[in-house]
């Protein structure tokens, strides 16, 4: 896997550890030490995940956190020595995707950006027979071609790409695309696709990328 990690962390010893063992995971870790400089590079550089300390110098993690989620769905773990922070980040009050308390283990941070990134779909553009899928910049083209999502759009061709053959049934689908459980119509899942549907068909697609299985789901395969 590979891709860059940014590490904010203002402990020189902890921050190099964990940079090590990310490094020998495949990843491209970055290091920062100062609030105050998280926020421009992400901008800058978008990284495929934030290992992000709740203490710090120039800025506090919390504010950072609520920051870039206002404009990146970049995946954020929170570091904290502070037990009573905890139902904050569980609560996705900031928008946090997972945390750890120090001390930890290193590889064990290495095992939860692992899991963040599966979770999220996170990681370099995805591929699938002429079809790339830029999370960072929620791009979706086609054989060269743009296929202008929106931003659920997006979230879901990414879901049923990531697993190719699979059939998921409306209410998972609606799961994944809708995490905070807004009340959605019933056959909102069948209009996003069928506008999906209509944008690959715009793009050039000869057959269709996204199937239906009558009363089950739909899946992805082209």
């Amino acid at each position: 896997m590979n891709g860059s990690v940014l590490i904010v962390e203002d402990e020189e010893k902890l921050a190099g550890v964990l940079s090590d063992y990310l490094e020998q995971a495949g990843f491209t870790p970055r290091i920062l030490n100062n609030g105050l400089e998280v926020v421009p590079w992400v901008r800058a550089h978008s990284p495929l995940l934030i290992i992000l300390d709740l203490m710090l110098p120039g800025r506090d993690g919390l504010d950072i956190c609520k920051e870039v989620r206002s404009f990146s769905p970049i995946p954020i773990i929170m570091v904290t020595a502070r037990v009573d922070e905890i139902d904050r980040l569980l609560g996705l009050e900031l928008g946090a995707d997972d945390y750890v308390c120090k001390p930890f283990s290193p590889r064990e941070v290495v095992a939860r950006v692992k899991a963040v990134l599966r979770r999220t779909g996170g990681g370099p553009p995805a591929r699938a027979d002429g079809l790339i899928l830029d999370e960072s910049r929620y791009r979706a083209t086609l054989d060269g071609r743009d296929l202008d999502l929106t931003a659920v759009e997006f979230k879901l061709l990414q879901f049923l790409a990531a697993h190719p053959g699979r059939i998921f049934s409306r209410q998972q689908l609606m799961d994944r695309i809708y995490p905070d459980q807004r009340s959605v119509a019933d056959r909102t899942i069948d209009s996003h696709v069928k506008k999906l549907r209509k944008k690959i068909a715009a793009a050039g697609c000869p057959g269709e990328m996204i199937h239906s299985l009558y009363g089950v789901g739909y899946r992805f395969e082209r």
